[in-house]
Order: C-alpha cells, then sequence, then structure tokens
C-alpha cells in the first residue's frame, strides 16, 4: 500500500475493519513458523558439568592442535595419512561438512573451531575428535563395520559430542583437582607447568575411557546433530549392534579399540530406541530441505 493511501480517511477504515483478521493471521503464521521449526534440543541430557570450568578450553583446545598435529605427522612419516583425492576421506569431509552447522547449539565456542577431519591407515576400529574439533576416522572402522554414510555420521556425531559436551575438559579437571587449576596464574599464555599437563590430557583423549553419562550423552547428542544434518537416526541401532557382533568376534585385528572406550550392550541399544522417535522429525525436516 502507498503512504498516500494509507493515509486517507478511507483506507484508514478499511485497515481498522481488516485489523481483527491480520491478527488473527499474523498469529496462526507464526504458530505454524514454530511447529515447523523445532526446539533447539529434541534429546535431553541436561546442563553441562561445572566441573569443567577448572580447566581453561583455550589451554585444552591448543594442547589438542598440537596432538593432532604430531599425529597426522607421524601418520604422514608412514605413508599412513590419506590423500585429500581419498574418496572416502572426501565422504567423511561432506559429511562433517552438513554436521557442523548444527554444532554451536551444543557448544558456543565451536561456531570459533578450525574443524579438521583426516583419515588414517590402520586396522584399529576407532575414530574420534578432539578438543576444538579435530577429528580423525581409522579406515579400520570403515573397513571392519562396513559403515554406510548414515552410520558413519553416527560415528562421528557421538565423537563430536564428546568434544561439544567438553567431556575430555572435564574428566582432566576431575583428575588433576583443584589446586592444579589454580596455580595457572600468568603462566597461561606460555603453557608453563599447565601446559605440559593439557598436552598431556590432550593425547589421553585419544584413548579416553569416559564416564556412563559422558557415554549417554555423546549418543543422545551425536544422535540429533546426525539427524538435523539429515541422516538416519534409526542408523545408531544398526551401528551399535554391528558394534557388539565386532566384539564378540574374538580374532578381529583391532576390533576393541573403539570398545574398549565405548562399551556397548542391550541397554545402549534400548536408549537410543527410545530416543530415535523424538528425532526422526528433525531427519525428515532436513531431507525436506535437502
Amino acid at each position: 500500500m502507498c503512504l498516500r493511501c494509507a493515509s486517507s480517511p478511507d483506507a484508514s477504515s478499511r485497515a481498522a475493519s481488516a485489523s481483527p483478521w491480520q491478527a488473527r493471521r499474523a498469529f496462526l503464521l507464526a504458530a505454524a513458523a514454530a511447529a515447523a521449526t523445532p526446539a533447539l534440543a529434541q534429546v535431553d541430557v541436561g546442563k553441562p558439568s561445572a566441573t569443567r570450568t577448572l580447566v581453561p578450553a583455550e589451554t585444552l583446545e591448543q594442547a589438542a592442535v598440537q596432538q593432532y598435529g604430531q599425529l597426522l605427522q607421524q601418520a604422514r612419516a608412514k605413508r599412513v595419512l590419506a590423500a585429500d583425492s581419498d574418496p572416502r576421506l572426501q565422504k567423511l569431509r561432506g559429511i562433517a561438512r552438513k554436521m557442523i552447522p548444527f554444532t554451536e547449539k551444543w557448544n558456543e565456542r565451536a561456531a570459533g573451531w578450525t574443524w579438521e577431519v583426516n583419515l588414517i591407515g590402520s586396522q584399529q576400529v576407532n575414530a574420534f575428535c578432539m578438543p576444538g574439533g579435530k577429528i580423525a576416522f581409522f579406515t579400520g572402522i570403515l573397513d571392519t563395520l562396513k559403515l554406510g554414510d548414515d552410520e558413519i555420521a553416527m560415528v562421528m556425531g557421538h565423537e563430536m559430542a564428546h568434544a561439544l559436551r567438553e567431556h575430555a575438559r572435564e574428566r582432566l579437571a576431575k583428575t588433576t583437582g583443584t589446586s592444579a587449576a589454580l596455580r595457572i596464574g600468568a603462566s597461561l599464555l606460555g603453557l608453563g607447568d599447565w601446559g605440559d599437563l593439557a598436552a598431556r590430557g590432550g593425547a589421553q583423549a585419544l584413548a579416553l575411557k569416559f564416564s556412563r553419562d559422558d557415554e549417554r550423552e555423546a549418543d543422545l547428542v551425536g544422535l540429533e546433530l546426525a539427524a538435523r544434518a539429515g541422516y538416519d537416526p534409526r542408523a545408531s541401532i544398526s551401528l551399535w549392534t554391528k558394534m557388539g557382533q565386532v566384539g564378540n568376534a574374538r580374532g578381529t585385528p583391532g576390533a576393541l579399540s573403539f570398545l574398549s572406550t565405548h562399551p556397548t550392550g542391550p541397554d545402549r541399544i534400548k536408549r537410543l530406541e527410545a530416543n530415535v522417535p523424538k528425532v526422526e522429525g528433525l531427519y525428515r525436516a532436513a531431507m525436506g530441505r535437502g
């Protein structure tokens, strides 16, 4: 409507008579938009532990960058680091690109992380995501379990969730105690003794055995991340079923690498089955966008 028309008496009376319908229409549109836009979290994991704040996130992330760089350097020296042109690595990075935009919902710091994804040739059935978004998969987990894209997304989402919920930071804080945290002082920027400690913590994150609560959180947050990115949440069931089968297959090289820190079992699968319906709407919405 032009300004001239809007200023006329007739136009004013028409606008007044139309306003109740317009208000109702606006309400209906807003309600529809709200219904189409899911709430932040469809899974219930509660708030992150306050214990983690005893360890500076920046220090641990910096240590993780160093440890990750050393790992890649060693893999490159052994000629087991996949080239950027490797189709398997390209697939992993493509899946990560779809999931990363949803990570900030779970941790504001993730917006500033320099995410990396690499593939290392090894029989280990393993994958991890270090603090700061440093992801690595071993070829053993892809080959032994014969993972499809949806199942890869479940593994990646689970590992990303450990980083987003800062489980390594929490475990390190609990290990070092408050006294060590209070000794940071002016040495923070120079790392110093705390830097050495954090570096050791970063290395330990590769084989860190998280608590049952941490594993539960990672399962559910990873499930939602993958669903929002357009990956079928039902793949979480097939993934952990395969994990259990591999764990029971004695003599499989490296079979227990992942399961030693991520034990499977019927309770885990039942919990995932109970939560799959909560994120199916996110999955359908993502498929509709795609």
